[in-house]
């Protein structure tokens, strides 16, 4: 064995320790920082030195040479990245309907002082007062002004909603952008990886750049990610090019719903496609398609999990080719969601209420002996029975003439002349009334019962959903943490190994020094 052995070994062990002191300093450094993966360098045994044996010169025996750095190493665990963007998808989708519905909670406000409901009571007790007093001009005023009330608190809910529904497509818009400008960086991810691989390099802090994005994009739509190999120069643990795709409910790719292609494969090339959403215009603006590398997809059959579906299923969508082409009634019916289903039942009530009463009350006589045509109907702009409803909660008005002599309601039953205040009393009925055209046995008072009993019953299911889906994704996310983060503690425990390893190996160097300078400047003086 040669005397300058020892020196190359001690060398080799200081550069390796070296790595690991630099590489636990990196990891230090990035401890808090998001979507960081700890690294670890791999140790590897240098390749030993075949030297000759002296008994058996056929048989070379082997020398060890030392230790060197192999490669710096992710800590990271794929399954646990596959789990995690899974319960994110789930959980950005039941997040994003959790809030639209409880916006509409919140602007509903049921049961309160201000609500529709309390609105209609106070409607209906003012037309109770009326039928005692037909004559008093007081609770004749307080009709017109409580019906008033009603009309405008329809035009509060009705505007409110729409704007609602507006800042949610503001939302899918500002989502898709975001979306593509995501998938653009991923792309350029890839390119930088290719370039950086194929020189037998691992790009370390690009796939942790890279896994951060997946995982945004994961919470906007489900992903699925698959890697192939970047260049046959690429070293055998390197992550490679991503490939991402759109992915079911289920977790499965989507024919033809690619996002990035890293598979360069077969002279694949790389890139990425833009995802689009169309609106289909008409009456009510809804979500047409949904489109991505030349697929269109209807958003009944898009069904991938994500805050992108969420807001879609809130906004609105429809199902139905050329939604614009059909009439009122049928492109009205051809939208579903959220907030447009909300919508279609706040028009729907008022249309059935404001026609139910402008009949009974056409049915009586007002103070000035007007029976029948005679007697202006009590609400305006109002659809007529069997025509479409839309946007009648928007546009419902007490007749302005009513307004403003109080005197024309028709409080009187025809046959009993001004004084009477029978069909005041059958006005207050219409709130109960089961035959306004709501349904089965069912009243306006009952027809909003349930509108605002669904409400609570949907908000409540997804906000379990969404509790549930947050501590799945927490709770992966952890498992994930646990793998991938930096612990400090366990930072500095190897920071003192590796600190212990360096000066053992530059003791080792002295050591052999002094030998050296036995050999060198102490022997062959026998003689001299």
């Amino acid at each position: 064995m040669s005397t300058f052995h020892g020196l190359e070994m001690a060398k080799q062990s200081l550069f390796a320790q070296q790595s690991a002191l630099s590489t636990t300093g990196h990891n230090i450094a990035n401890a808090n920082t998001k979507g960081y993966t700890r690294q670890r360098v791999n140790f590897e045994t240098a390749s030993p030195y075949p030297a000759a044996s002296r008994n058996r010169p056929e048989m070379p025996g082997q020398m060890g040479t030392g230790v060197e750095a192999g490669t710096i190493q992710r800590v990271r665990h794929q399954f646990l990245d596959h789990q995690f963007r899974a319960e994110n998808s789930s959980s950005g989708y039941w997040s994003t309907k959790a809030d639209a519905f409880s916006r509409m909670e919140s602007l509903m406000n049921e049961p309160s002082e201000n609500g529709l409901n309390q609105t209609m009571d106070q409607f209906w007790q003012s037309l109770q007062d009326l039928a005692v007093s037909p004559d008093n001009a007081g609770a004749r005023s307080v009709v017109g002004q409580r019906g008033q009330a009603v009309a405008e608190t329809f035009h509060y809910l009705s505007d409110s909603l729409s704007s609602m529904r507006t800042d949610l497509r503001n939302q899918i818009d500002v989502t898709v952008k975001d979306t593509n400008a995501t998938l653009d960086k991923i792309n350029n991810i890839n390119e930088q990886v290719k370039d950086i691989e194929t020189n037998g390099m691992l790009a370390n802090d690009l796939y942790d750049e890279r896994d951060r994005l997946i995982d945004e994009l994961s919470e906007i739509v489900n992903v699925e990610v698959s890697y192939t190999k970047s260049s046959d120069g690429a070293p055998d643990n390197a992550d490679g090019l991503a490939t991402i795709k759109l992915a079911d409910e289920n977790g499965s790719a989507i024919d033809g719903a690619v996002l990035v292609n890293g598979d360069i494969t077969d002279g694949g090339k790389m890139g990425y496609n833009e995802l689009r959403v169309s609106y289909s215009g008409g009456i009510y603006d809804a979500v047409d398609e949904i489109s991505v590398n030349g697929q269109h997809y209807k958003p009944t059959s898009f069904a991938s999990n994500g805050s992108l579906q969420g807001l879609v299923e809130s906004y609105g969508y429809t199902d139905v080719d050329n939604v614009s082409d059909v009439n009122e009634a049928e492109n009205v019916a051809a939208v579903n969601g959220t907030y447009t289903d909300m919508l279609n039942h706040l028009d729907e009530m008022a249309q059935k209420f404001a026609n139910t009463f402008n009949d009974v009350h056409n049915d009586g006589e007002n103070l000035e002996g007007d029976q029948g045509q005679d007697i202006p109907s009590f609400f305006n702009n109002i659809s007529a029975r069997g025509e479409s409803s839309y946007n009648t909660a928007a546009a419902i008005t007490v007749n302005q003439d009513i307004l403003n002599n109080p005197d024309l309601i028709a409080a009187a039953d025809k046959d009993e002349g001004p004084g009477d205040g029978s069909n005041a009393s059958a006005l207050a009925d219409v709130f109960d009334d089961t035959e306004v055209g709501l349904g089965e046995n069912t009243s306006v008072r009952s027809f909003y019962e349930s509108m605002i009993g669904d409400m609570a019953v949907n908000t409540e299911k997804v906000n379990t959903m969404a509790e549930n889906s947050g501590i799945l994704r927490s709770q992966v996310e952890e498992q994930r943490m646990s793998v991938s983060s930096v612990s400090l503690d366990e930072e500095m425990s190897n920071m003192i190994k590796f600190q212990h390893a360096y000066s053992a190996a530059a003791r080792s160097m002295t050591a052999v020094d002094e030998m050296i300078d036995r050999v060198i400047n102490n022997m062959g003086l026998v003689g001299r």
